[in-house]
């Protein structure tokens, strides 16, 4: 079979091909890619190339498909896999396989990789159990199961101690605050739809220094709909303030139990430390791009406070069952993520445009020929496109978020690849 990807060469070289697949072997799955969301860790190894860890050397003679948030369908299943795995059967990918490598799906392999129409699921992903069934509504979602399922774990690498016996609990502490710094981003929003819908905590801070990514968080995952679950959840432009972590202490009547930082800069880990209560928990999730970041704590906190720091990065296949079930269960909203939409035609352009980033996160279509469009640009693109008109409509009835109602709709009308 063909397939069409978009194929790291080297560092800034991506194109995209049409090629065959390879005959399918007994211990292989062939899959229809449906979605993709677009990641700056791809960026990143876009940019890299064979320097980056988890890129092969050889790219220039064997070049891999880039994208690791991929959502499909099974198209045919290799025979010493039958029965346990049906065509047409939903699937996602967890692409962190934990190899001694550091090889993984969407940066090291030359048949499997988000951007592309199909893919060949090789023996050594289902070997570590990281084809998972989806049985959520909508493909879209799916693609968003690696991105949130990070944040999941970024939630559980939180921890606490009772210090009259040293009881440790893992986790954001229940019915505590917490403050995600930094946070108007798409993982800063997912970090609020886990907070509200996971984490049991009684305050949600975000903050940031756009008040136009503020907004757009705020429209995404609204305060009205935080209330109801009993979150007090709060969006603060901290540039407002000439000193914000006497601010953020009001807020949070002396201090947080937990701070996500999500912007990689020293000056915002050194607040997450300052806003911390005793027994605080910094989760350093941000990843930097420069392998020497030196940073600072106030090391009489760390030891009569109790602050400590933890780094999470990347998830493992449980952190996925659990995403899958949160979003089947409707217990978050992962279109609250989503701000453009576009086809495979569109990923290179996308991909470089990483470098400065705009909106939340970005959902490849595979099979579709489609510009990067933003949602909000729907209703203008309307004027002249019934389709884009269409789209608007179904988006406004659905508060604004991208749907199952609005993918349904965009996979039957939309262009083909």
């Amino acid at each position: 079979m063909n397939t069409k990807a978009v194929r790291l060469y080297g560092a800034s070289d991506i194109r995209l091909e049409e090629f065959s697949l390879p005959t399918l072997s007994p211990d292989e799955i062939l899959m229809e890619v449906v979605t993709d969301t677009l990641c700056t860790s791809t960026y990143k190894a876009v940019k890299q190339g064979s320097s980056h860890k988890r890129v092969p050397p050889d790219i220039d003679k064997n070049p891999v498909i880039i994208g690791h948030e991929m959502c499909g369908k099974i198209v045919k299943v290799g025979d010493n896999l039958k029965g346990a795995w049906q065509e047409g059967q939903k699937v996602v990918i967890q692409p962190a396989l934990k190899l001694d490598s550091g090889y993984d799906p969407g940066y090291s392999y030359k048949y499997i990789g988000g951007n592309a129409t199909y893919v060949i699921v090789p023996k050594i992903v289902l070997e570590r159990g990281c084809l998972l069934p989806f049985n959520g509504d909508t493909f879209f979602e799916g693609s968003l199961v690696e991105a949130l399922g990070c944040i999941l774990r970024g939630y559980k690498g939180f921890y606490h101690t009772d210090y009259t016996d040293y009881t440790r609990t893992d986790g954001a502490k229940k019915g505590g605050r917490i403050a995600i710094l930094g946070g108007a981003g798409p993982m800063g929003i997912g970090a609020v739809e886990l907070a509200i819908g996971y984490a049991g905590v009684k305050q949600v801070v975000v903050t940031d220094l756009n008040d136009d990514r503020l907004n757009f968080a705020k429209k995404m995952c609204p305060i009205s709909r935080a209330k109801e679950l009993g979150v007090d959840l709060k969006y603060i432009n901290t540039s407002a303030f000439t000193d914000p972590v006497t601010a953020l202490k009001e807020i949070s009547d002396g201090g947080f139990d937990d701070v996500f930082v999500m912007v990689p800069v020293p000056a915002l880990f050194n607040q997450a430390e300052q806003i911390s209560k005793e027994d605080g928990c910094i989760n350093f999730f941000a990843g930097p791009a420069v392998h020497d970041l030196q940073g600072s704590l106030n090391l009489y906190r760390v030891h009569y406070d109790g602050i400590h720091v933890v780094g999470t990065a990347g998830s493992i296949p449980q952190d996925t069952v659990e995403t899958i079930s949160l979003i089947e269960d409707k217990k978050i909203n992962a279109g609250a993520l989503v701000s453009h939409i576009m086809g495979l035609d569109a990923v290179i352009d996308a991909v470089f445009g990483l470098e400065k980033p705009n909106g939340s996160k970005k959902v490849c279509y595979c099979q579709l020929s489609l510009p990067l469009t933003a949602i909000s640009d729907f209703a203008k693109l309307g004027e002249t496109d019934p389709m884009f008109k269409m789209l608007d409509e179904i988006v406004k009835r659905n508060g604004g978020v991208w749907c199952k109602e609005a993918e349904d709709y965009l996979l039957v009308n939309a262009p083909k690849i």
